[in-house]
């Protein structure tokens, strides 16, 4: 008996001992006390280096031997590819010393029950999770692998901004105001076709599609990169002040969203990113480029303080392992351990890794990266000041549907039979076999009238399930990601599907999110629209319920302790969310009106702009919110067009708050708005071009086209100069 408690006590000291090494320091690393050590070497550095390395799951068979030899310089080359590149592993030096201890530093901790995600603590754990997910994405009818491969940029909150510019010493002109990209949060960049500094313009064209297929058919088996939409202009840098100068500096090659970071232009066009240097805008040269590996694309970004935040997703497939592999820098592959990978608890449709970078704009070098499984459907990013938001949709597969809708409806002994498949450690698919092979007996016993009839009551007993169930059949899980330390902090499920990113916003450390439910083929039950409040541990708080009943949500906004929400079906009821109480919200007020806005443009926190559509025309509403129970359209305007990139981009967006006005493109040319005195006038209407956005350099107005830029002096909306390019 004894013996046997000590067997017991050892296991229990070895899963001890494993769940350390994995969750924190082991006993054996220091890395207060790392140094530079170099091949061949002994002593107690490399025994610590190689503890490290270890913790960190850089592997070295023979342990921390405290001998530099093959089995660590291995491990050293793969440390180094996760975050550097190329390095031959016969040093670490103190660059190298510094980002393991950085990393050592972010071994992630223990996530609590309450989010149900921890990390992988091996490649077979790896491998295992992922063939029973992938299997059961696979029973839902999504399969787990290919998919197309775009470049597209998730979209979102605040006014324009101004950046305010200091003239340059061999600047013709003095630049005083610059235009920055539309975008969500202040500060926080977007990737977008223009670009300014003042003193250039940075236009990109179209950006091909990429996608992994397969060439010369099944049988080669070889994964190639292909594309669709390829024809491109590539992207063009023209000199913009002075005006009577302009022209076209440069040409590059490559086209699609771009962000501008100093004197680095970093460009998301084939299939992956490249960061030129056009400090000398004449001769812009390639200094890095990432691009992205296997199955993995691209999904989203932004930019923040020189650093570009980056989110990718790789579908996996039921061989694949970890570490992962999403993206490689000059060829090197940038690699994540299975300890920064994380994954919900409960086996869930997830087919996918996603994957946050923190990449330096100047070097192109990753400074920070974590992982975490999920489902590799439609995604919605949003980033603030202190944390990064990523979504996917999570949905509940056909038998868990079929086994509850049909309980009551099938004599007792075949619902216990059913609940009994429902234990089986079997698919969903293998399930399903199962309880279509019970029906099918069960209808066979029934005469023709009686089999008639329960086919009825089947059809309409689910219909019925799907409808009254449907908050719990369509969900999102939003994972949160901190951008202090990449750490997974914590995951949160709310029912339905965000539109875009404007449809979450942080607010004093709670997640506010907008959703629609019932839309997903999954609930197929009447919509209805929610929105949630959840806390800094990403449960749910809070919660206004049943906006727009048999609608769908068009546009949100969240404006400080205030949320704007339309939805639509053949009016427009623009509803004003209570949000100052978190654990109260309440719906404040509504408004009912033709039409709908697909975008909501704050002026200030009591007046908003919406662009729409009302009877096929693009309409322009302008709101004044400052009651909250009464919202009140101030006024209106229909614009001669039949649609405005500007209704689902907020990028093809601009305002001007110091000349109030604002600027949209349209399929016959381009618009200046004015706002003031509560009013919308037209006070500028340009032909001869096909706009895509427009830009501000002190108070020249460009409206930026395919081969053609018009400028407007704002002071007297004279066209000053027509540019060709």
């Amino acid at each position: 008996m004894n013996k046997i408690k000590k067997i017991a006590f050892g296991a229990v000291l070895a899963a001890s001992a494993l769940t350390a090494a994995i969750w924190a320091q082991a006993a054996g690393c220091d890395p207060a006390n790392l140094g530079s050590v170099e091949a061949y070497q002994k002593g107690d550095a490399v025994t610590n280096l190689q503890s490290c390395l270890i913790d960190l799951r850089f592997g070295i068979p023979a342990g921390a031997t405290g001998y530099y030899g093959g089995q660590t310089v291995a491990a050293v080359k793969q440390f180094y590819a996760s975050w550097f590149g190329a390095w031959d592993g016969l040093k670490i030096g103190p660059q190298g010393i510094a980002n393991l201890k950085k990393n050592f530093h972010a071994v992630p901790v223990v996530v609590s029950d309450s989010q149900n995600f921890k990390v992988f603590v091996s490649a077979d754990d790896f491998k295992n999770y992922f063939k029973k997910t992938i299997q059961e994405t696979q029973d839902m009818g999504w399969g787990g692998g290919g998919g197309i491969k775009t470049l597209g940029i998730a979209m979102e909150d605040r006014a324009m901004q101004t950046k305010t510019v200091v003239p340059m010493a061999n600047a013709n002109v003095s630049i005083d105001r610059v235009s920055e990209t539309n975008a969500q949060v202040s500060g926080i960049d977007e990737p977008d076709i223009v670009k300014t500094d003042g003193t250039e313009i940075y236009y990109s064209g179209t950006n091909p599609v990429y996608w992994w297929g397969v060439d010369g058919g099944i049988a080669s088996g070889t994964n190639v990169s292909r594309c669709y939409d390829c024809q491109s202009s590539g992207a063009r840098i023209i000199k913009a002040m002075p005006v009577k100068d302009m022209r076209v500096d440069a040409s590059i090659e490559k086209s699609g969203d771009m962000l501008l970071s100093g004197n680095i232009l970093a460009i998301f066009g084939d299939g992956g990113v490249t960061g030129y240097n056009i400090a000398n805008p004449a001769n812009p040269l390639e200094k890095w480029r990432i691009n992205p590996e296997g199955n993995t694309s691209i999904i989203g970004s932004r930019l923040r303080n020189g650093k570009i935040y980056m989110v990718t997703r790789t579908i996996i497939s039921a061989i694949d392992t970890c570490p992962i592999r999403p993206l490689s820098i000059g060829g090197a592959g940038i690699t994540i351990p299975c300890s920064a990978i994380y994954h919900p608890k409960r086996v869930l449709s997830v087919n996918a890794a996603f994957s946050v970078f923190k990449i330096d704009a100047a070097t192109g070098m990753v400074e920070n990266k974590t992982s975490f499984a999920g489902f590799g459907g439609s995604t919605v990013i949003y980033m603030s000041a202190e944390n990064i938001y990523i979504t996917y949709p999570a949905y509940e597969n056909e038998f868990a549907i079929y086994a509850a809708a049909l309980k009551d409806l099938l004599p007792s002994a075949l619902s216990e039979k059913i609940a009994r498949v429902s234990n089986y450690d079997i698919s969903s698919a293998a399930k399903m076999t199962e309880i279509n092979s019970i029906l099918s007996d069960y209808e066979s016993s029934l005469s023709g009238d009686d089999r008639l009839k329960f086919y009825n009551e089947r059809a309409n007993k689910i219909s019925d399930y799907r409808k009254s169930r449907k908050r719990d059949l369509d969900r999102t899980i939003v994972a949160k990601i901190g951008l202090g330390d990449f750490r997974f902090y914590a995951s949160g499920t709310v029912p339905g599907q965000p539109l875009n990113q404007f449809s979450l916003d942080e607010y004093r450390g709670n997640l506010r999110i907008a959703t629609t439910v019932g839309n997903s083929w999954f609930a197929r039950g009447e919509t209805v629209n929610d929105v949630y409040v959840l806390d800094s541990e990403m449960k749910i708080v809070g919660s206004v319920l049943d906006l727009g009943k048999t609608e769908k949500i068009y546009s949100v906004r969240f404006i400080e302790d205030k949320g704007y929400v339309v939805t639509f079906r053949q009016t427009d009821p623009f509803y004003v969310i209570d949000l100052a109480d978190a654990r109260n919200p309440k719906l404040a007020g509504e408004l009912k009106i033709p039409g709908y806005s697909g975008y909501l443009h704050p002026v200030n926190k009591d007046k908003i702009i919406g662009i729409g559509m009302e009877n096929s025309s693009v309409k322009i509403s302008y709101f004044n919110v400052s009651n909250p129970a009464n919202p009140v359209e101030m006024d209106k305007y229909i614009l001669d067009e039949h649609w405005s990139e500007a209704v689902n981009n907020h990028h093809a967006f601009l305002m001007d708050s110091q000349h109030g006005i604002f600027f949209m493109p349209g399929g016959n040319g381009g618009y200046i708005f004015s706002y003031k005195n509560d009013r919308i006038s037209l006070i500028k209407a340009v032909s001869g071009i096909v706009p895509k956005r427009a830009v501000y350099v002190n108070d020249y107005l460009y409206m930026v086209g395919d081969g053609k830029i018009v400028v407007i002096n704002e002071n007297t909306w004279e066209n000053i100069q027509e540019f060709e390019f």
